[in-house]
């Protein structure tokens, strides 16, 4: 059987045909031209940003790094040096404040150092802290002449046996009002007090002096080691806390761990005897002793002076210097008047102390003997108590 093959149909379809294939040629031309758009344009793209890095390379190649860094390293370290000495200068003027003096002006000089320190006007700022310095000095200068020790104190380089007494030493360095309590250790227990119950490290609490030898049954006690007070700047994180090594009467130990002022010189007081180290690293964790504290500098150690100067300026001013001495059994606390660190060590031995340490002072300066001898001044975190056997 033959087929016979119509053509018939295929005429009448070949013109949309046609028309079909036209439209896919375009449609593929099209799609030809889109993509090689898309990745002129991302070439394009691709080429601007390598033309950016290379401009950003070629104008860091012409840049001096060592320049740069040293310019940056120099404003840094103006930022600390000026942060530094407006902090140092800012806490001198508060203890120049304690108690509240007249300083008009003064905080003025300092308000518009704070402004030039916000201007980023670093060598200006310096300049008017120096001048700031000098005022200071002047002021504390003026504060430490006006010091005159009244007629009726008695003149005496001789310690009292027991009890308060007021008078005047004689030393080589001049004359100096010395507020003194003395304690047998026969009939005296010293102990050591503290506000917190355990190392604190910030926010830590403080009280009057007052108030310690009220609690305690005390008849004397006299302010303890240097701390963070509140009003300090350079104390924001660490707010009335201290870093030295202390045990308190109930047989707690402060700061134990840290080692960093294991140097320090302290002194440790169990029953009848006194015991004054140059560095409190020979101190164990004895919970038998009835109080252990630490502070700098040693004044006197077997009756020979240890501490002559330094180059710390608060050292180095004159001011109320409280300290903890002993000869033999009988241990003094007290307040040197108007003396350097230095001449409060000289006041010592002058009164033929073996052994004494100096203990804060500036506005945390207080002295308690039925009553304020000296202070109250701020309050504080511990103290060295005297309570009857």
């Amino acid at each position: 059987m033959k087929f016979k093959i119509s053509l018939s149909p295929l005429k009448k379809v070949l013109p949309y045909l046609s028309i079909i294939l036209f439209l896919i040629v375009v449609i593929y031309t099209s799609y030809l031209y889109y993509q090689n758009s898309k990745l002129v344009g991302e070439r394009d793209q691709s080429i601007a940003t390598i033309q950016k890095i290379s401009s950003e390379l070629n104008t860091l190649k012409t840049q001096d790094p060592y320049k740069t860094n040293s310019e940056l390293k120099k404003e840094i370290e103006d930022i600390q040096k000026t942060f530094s000495l407006a902090v140092s200068t800012y806490e001198s003027l508060l203890d120049l404040e304690t108690p509240p003096k007249n300083i008009k002006g003064l905080d003025e000089l300092f308000a518009n150092i704070l402004v030039l320190l916000g201007k980023r006007d670093y060598t200006e700022a310096v300049k008017k802290l120096s001048e700031l310095s000098i005022k200071i000095r002047e002021e504390q200068t003026k504060i430490a002449t006006a010091v005159i020790i009244p007629q009726n104190i008695p003149v005496s380089n001789t310690t009292p046996e027991s009890g308060y007494s007021r008078q005047k030493v004689t030393t080589e360095a001049g004359d100096f009002q010395v507020d003194i309590i003395a304690a047998d250790l026969s009939s005296t227990r010293i102990i050591v007090d503290t506000a917190s119950d355990s190392t604190c490290v910030n926010d830590c609490p403080v009280l009057p002096l007052a108030t310690y030898v009220s609690r305690s049954g005390a008849y004397a006690g006299v302010n303890g080691s240097y701390f963070c007070p509140a009003t300090y700047p350079t104390c924001s994180d660490k707010t009335n806390s201290f870093d030295t090594l202390l045990m308190n009467k109930n047989k707690t130990w402060f700061n134990s761990d840290n080692n960093v002022y294991s140097t320090n010189p302290g002194v440790v007081f169990e029953g009848s005897r006194v015991n004054f180290v140059s560095a409190v690293s020979q101190v164990g964790r004895d919970t038998g002793i009835d109080g252990m504290i630490s502070n700098y500098p040693l004044l006197v150690s077997g009756s020979n002076i240890s501490f002559g100067g330094d180059d710390d300026p608060k050292k180095g001013s004159k001011g109320a210097r409280s300290f903890v001495a002993n000869k033999g059994s009988i241990v003094y606390i007290g307040v040197v008047h108007n003396a350097t660190v230095a001449e409060s060590a000289r006041v010592m031995r002058a009164l033929g102390m073996e052994n004494a340490l100096n203990l804060d002072n500036g506005g945390s300066t207080a002295l308690w003997s039925g009553g304020y001898k000296v202070g109250p001044g701020r309050n504080i975190p511990n103290v060295i108590l005297f309570v009857k056997k």
